[in-house]
């Protein structure tokens, strides 16, 4: 392909994300945007200029053709039946996270796209981030030798306000640990390659907005909450995550402890980025004299647009560019965007029934 032709469907904070990733990738485009949201797609337009078409109907986007690729950005109480529309269609599909906001919708999701003509990508870029790529390798090469815990710490702002206050309520964004928390249980599994079993946690809506009301109703999304997460060999994962923590110098910690050693991977947020905090990958060893070592992990060089997750969003989209033209696979698959909606359904379960919650109750095969 001489350039890939991207149509966005989704054009809020995300998909302007990807609109600018998108100018600064050789060799792609943005061809069409859509979304019902006129102030959204006038701000998306104004980046763009006159040589893209704009829709307020993702269909009728569709309907006209000429695209190589969506990006698909929309709130995530809509992907399904977008993603019902773009199937048979020949584009190739990065669908942001995360994948849907049920199991069940999920599951129909992957049966379409075992059958879909061309590549389907979940947007899950924390595994991206310029630290947690050097964390992963690491815990790869084996240097933390054989994994048996990992534990993440998300200690930051609360959600952003978007567009019609769609993400102030559960129903919407499958709850805050399938909306925000997905990035993690994927990394979970990752770091440590297999799927969960067993979810057990606790959590709460405890600070914040509680004193807003959108159409008579308060929100109802947690603020903090800690997930257990137990896997068939018997390592065991930990979530911390607490969304009234401003003040933190890390946003997030993602530690790796195995029987050789311990890594981490620290991440400051956009505050301590502006007052030039610098990502950092520890590296413990139990050897001799239980040696440390701290090195400053800088952000890409070749990463020409940071977005808000240290260029991973950048980085990610060129890698799905890449498989596009070499017609590889995708290296986030839909079932890793399952699973991590399912260990975020299972830990809501969990905090509402009060119980552990096993995912073969979820997700069965």
């Amino acid at each position: 392909m001489d350039e890939l032709r991207f149509g966005i469907i989704g054009t809020g904070m995300m998909g302007r994300e990807h609109i600018a990733n998108l100018a600064e990738l050789p060799d792609a485009s943005v061809a069409a945007i859509s979304d019902p949201d006129e102030g959204s797609l006038a701000e998306a337009a104004g980046m763009l200029g006159s040589a893209v078409t704009v829709h307020a109907d993702h269909r009728s986007m569709l309907d006209a053709g000429g695209l190589d690729a969506v990006i698909v950005a929309s709130p995530n109480h809509t992907h399904r039946g977008v993603l019902d529309d773009l199937w048979g269609g020949g584009v190739h599909v990065m669908v942001e996270k995360p994948l849907c906001t049920t199991v069940e919708d999920c599951r129909a999701v992957s049966d379409a796209a075992a059958r879909h003509d061309g590549l389907v990508w979940v947007g899950l870029e924390y595994r991206y981030m310029p630290a947690v790529a050097r964390l992963l390798q690491r815990a790869r090469s084996g240097d933390a030798g054989r994994i048996r815990m990992v534990s993440i710490r998300e200690h930051r702002f609360p959600f952003l306000h978007k567009v019609g206050a769609w993400n102030r309520f559960s129903r919407n964004t499958g709850g805050t640990l399938v909306e925000k928390c997905c990035h993690f249980f994927d990394l979970m599994n990752l770091v440590l390659g297999e799927r969960p079993v067993r979810v057990l946690a606790s959590g709460a809506q405890d600070v914040n907005h509680l004193d807003e009301r959108y159409g008579g109703e308060t929100p109802d999304i947690l603020d903090n909450a800690f997930v257990i997460v137990e896997y068939p060999s018997g390592a065991r994962a930990l979530l911390d995550l607490c969304m009234f923590a401003e003040g933190s110098r890390w946003e997030q910690e993602i530690v790796v402890v195995g029987d050789a050693g311990k890594l981490e991977a620290d991440l400051p947020g956009f505050m301590e980025l502006a007052r030039g905090a610098r990502a950092e990958l520890v590296l413990g060893s139990r050897g001799p004299d239980w040696p440390v070592s701290v090195q400053a992990v800088d952000d890409d060089p070749e990463v020409r647009v940071l977005g808000g997750h240290h260029g991973a969003s950048y980085l990610e989209l060129a890698r799905f560019c890449d498989a596009v033209r070499s017609g590889g696979p995708a290296e986030v698959t839909v079932e890793d965007g399952l699973w991590s909606v399912a260990t975020g359904v299972a830990a809501h379960r969990s905090i509402d029934e009060g119980r552990p919650v096993e995912l073969v109750e979820l997700v069965r095969g």
